[in-house]
């Protein structure tokens, strides 16, 4: 049966004898659920497929275990009148909802299914995602959205919008209490974008997947611009431009499959530790490949990905919004079997400057391992921020401060380590000592300074090129002298701001040997009720 076609109030499945037996009874329930697996009819299914989407149980199926999901409400069905709706109660009111194992671990999950009102959001269908979580919250177990959704159903009005109003406050209130995870697998508009965006994960699936706040009529209506679903809200725009989206994939399979590793990475709250790894990885492996990985000149190039890979345990990592603000780099993984978060300036993009993006990029992930007791390790090679009147303007210094206030506010153990360059107020930022960093540590190749020898010397010795015979002599000799006095690898090692210059080759087992000893740290913080982060 479509979704456009009337339902019968009662299901015929319902039993109709007042008498009938235990096993009679249940006999008919088993024949309803069947009825409610199977959904509103072949064709609505059909209908799906033809769009390249899979069902919402199609969905479950591939995120869970095999055969571990328990579903609850079920047979719920919405008690709204008028427009017809009377005729029109489908169970499950278009969103299916329950929990099972990922990796044999607790994770609860709905599913809006777009067969059924086009899985618009109504009163009973809202409850249901209200009840799930709660259950969520007091089970202590991660929360993932499989989001096709067509927003509030137009026919239930005001109720509807209510029912998104109990989503997004259980979104903030089991923010930084339990992962949550929002899967975007078809469209996801107006007010129902607000609740993804509340979320710490985004993902999208290209070509069948939208989130927007007003779609592309409305924005040619008012501003005259044509624009398609694709290019306004798709996953492609959301993952490079607007960083809703944290991750985007050619299909719902591969999705789905990184939902699960992404979930293998993560505790199951903020009370737990994140699952630990094979130590099968020997923590006292060298790194030689390092030596050559990273240019001894401070202004060339190169892809920090690759210093991480040879670091981490097998050489994997979970690398977040890696199409946005890729001037710095984000990422999961384990040290020693021990997961850690990983923030990296990327000297491959925009020479590793941070900038608005790369701040707040940075600045949400750090805030995300704090919450739930991931260790963060960063690797720094910054020149500074990225200069500018478009960047003044837009506020990179209130962006800035966002990083800034995040790491000062971490209380996991953090340990740093200065491969290259370290110049100004980014150096400060990028979990510097001096902001309570635990552990410092740097390859001899740093320079830690307030900017590099170039422009320092050309202020302090303007006057001396400007006199000279020949300035372009004078001002190399500066550099220089500039370079031997206060950029020479050990000048903050001698003043305590760096704990030890390390041999590049055993950076894998200090990185570890660091991370051990902070394992059992405590940092309270001051009572409060809560900071004022830049917002």
């Amino acid at each position: 049966m479509s979704v456009t076609e009337e339902r019968p109030t009662q299901s015929p499945a319902v039993p109709q004898a007042r008498h009938a037996s235990l096993r009679e009874r249940t006999a008919e329930l088993g024949a309803l659920r069947r009825q409610i697996i199977s959904g509103p009819g072949e064709k609505a299914t059909r209908a799906q497929h033809a769009k390249g989407k899979l069902t919402a149980r199609e969905r479950i199926e591939l995120l869970f275990d095999e055969g571990t999901f328990t579903e609850v409400e079920g047979l719920r069905r919405h008690r709204a009148t008028g427009f017809g709706l009377e005729y029109k109660k489908p169970h499950t009111d278009g969103v299916v909802t329950g929990w099972g194992l990922v990796h044999g671990r607790t994770v609860f999950v709905y599913a809006h299914d777009f067969r059924i009102f086009g899985g618009a959001l109504g009163e009973a269908h809202a409850q249901k995602i209200h009840k799930l979580m709660d259950l969520a919250q007091a089970a202590g177990a991660p929360l993932v959205g499989l989001c096709d959704g067509a927003g509030a159903r137009i026919q239930e009005g005001v109720t509807a919008l209510a029912g998104y109003g109990g989503i997004f406050s259980r979104n903030v209130r089991n923010s930084g209490v339990i992962p949550q995870i929002s899967v975007i697998l078809g469209p996801c508009a107006g007010g129902a974008a607000y609740s993804p965006a509340l979320t710490d994960f985004v993902f999208m699936v290209r070509g069948t997947s939208q989130m927007f706040i007003t779609g592309p009529d409305v924005v040619q209506a008012v501003t005259g611009e044509h624009v398609t679903h694709e290019s306004l809200g798709g996953a492609d725009s959301h993952a490079t431009h607007s960083g809703v989206a944290g991750f985007a994939y050619d299909d719902e399979t591969e999705c789905l499959q990184d939902v699960r590793y992404l979930l293998s990475l993560l505790p199951a709250n903020n009370r737990e530790l994140a699952p630990a790894g094979d130590l099968d990885d020997p923590a006292d492996r060298p790194g030689e490949r390092l030596l050559d990985l990273v240019p001894s000149r401070p202004n060339a190039a190169y892809d920090i990905r690759e210093v991480i890979a040879e670091i981490v345990d097998h050489g994997e990592y979970f690398e977040v919004h890696g199409r946005w603000a890729t001037n710095i780099v984000c990422a999961l993984t384990r040290l020693g079997g021990q997961v850690v978060g990983v923030v990296a300036n990327q000297p491959a993009s925009l020479a590793g400057v941070l900038d608005i993006n790369a701040s707040e990029k940075a600045a949400r992930f750090v805030q995300f391992c704090d919450a739930f007791s991931i260790p963060l390790v960063t690797l720094v090679d910054v020149p500074g921020f990225l200069p500018g009147v478009e960047q003044e303007h837009g506020g990179v210094i209130r962006h800035g401060a966002k990083l800034l206030y995040a790491y000062c506010n971490a209380t996991v153990p953090r340990v740093s380590l200065i491969l290259r360059k370290a110049y100004g107020g980014a150096y400060i930022v990028m979990d510097s000592s001096s902001i309570g960093a635990d552990i410092t540590l740097a390859w001899p190749s740093n320079e830690i300074a307030v900017m590099g020898a170039e422009g320092a010397a050309n202020v302090i010795f303007r006057k001396d090129i400007a006199l000279a015979d020949d300035p372009e002599a004078m001002r190399a000799q500066k550099i220089k002298e500039y370079q031997t006095e206060l950029m020479h690898p050990y000048y903050a090692a001698e003043r305590g701001l760096v704990d030890d210059i390390i041999d590049p080759v055993h950076t894998r087992a200090r990185l570890i040997d660091a991370l051990s000893m902070l394992r059992a740290k405590n940092a309270p913080l001051p009572s409060r009720k809560h900071g004022n982060l830049p917002l």
